[in-house]
């Protein structure tokens, strides 16, 4: 799966590896931004509840799933829709700056906040004058 919408859409009531492959997937919309000692991920994957939800860290990358409760949303009949349809799946490279020993995950209103630490080397520090 890439980070662009799949072109499947099948209603699915199975586990996660049938719902790969027969229905809708979307790349959540992130933002990324960092202070002195953490990069942020800021996730918006409304709809998914908590227990919806999987962080997976794989070879250097963090891979996050959103399912959706896709049954009862394929059969609503749209006047409007803006919004994309779909479970959400994205894969993030991780730097090696970050320090993945240390990574979190918080969830409320709809965004996944993952906070990944930066390593020790790379931060900012100050050096004393003997």
């Amino acid at each position: 799966m890439t980070d662009e919408k799949a072109l499947v859409k099948v209603e699915n009531d199975g586990n996660w590896n049938e719902a790969f492959e027969s229905e809708t997937w979307v790349a959540p919309k992130t933002n990324i931004f960092e202070d002195n000692d953490n990069y942020y991920l800021e996730i918006n994957i409304p709809g998914v509840s908590r227990d919806g939800i999987q962080v997976k860290l794989e070879n250097n990358s963090l891979i996050v799933i959103g399912k959706i409760d896709y049954k009862n949303i394929a059969l609503r009949k749209y006047i409007l829709q803006e919004n994309d349809f779909g479970n959400y799946y994205r894969k993030y490279n991780l730097s090696e700056n970050v320090n993945i020993d240390k990574i979190e995950a918080g969830y409320e209103n709809g965004q996944l906040i993952i906070t990944l630490p930066k390593d020790e080397k790379i931060k900012p520090r100050t050096i004393q004058i003997s």
